[in-house]
């Protein structure tokens, strides 16, 4: 089970990593619009409660449903926007993996 605290430091280790292997020559660049990708948990402030650590973000919250996924992926298809799809992507799959610790 990921712990919340571990939860938030892979949001930001991952676009860190992933920046510096993908993008080494602008890894810096790469990582701050990665980062600001999580501006996507905005979508959180819509539900009641807020937070819910029982919840699945995936499918629950409007900008984390599967139509928001798919142009998530069509982004980081697009070089011009392929770092904000990335990080949208990776932001999904982190949240996926928090889903998966309430049905396991």
């Amino acid at each position: 089970m990921l712990s919340s605290q571990l939860h938030m430091v892979l949001h930001f280790l991952v676009p860190l990593l992933l920046a510096l292997g993908f993008w080494r020559a602008r890894w810096r660049l790469a990582t701050l619009v990665m980062w600001a990708t999580m501006a996507v948990d905005l979508d959180h402030l819509l539900a009641t409660p807020v937070f819910d650590p029982l919840r699945c973000s995936i499918g629950f919250h409007p900008l984390h449903q599967g139509w928001a996924i798919g142009l998530y992926l069509v982004l980081a298809l697009i070089p011009k926007s392929r770092w904000v799809g990335v990080g949208l992507l990776v932001h999904m799959a982190l949240d996926g993996l928090d889903c998966l610790k309430l049905i396991g």
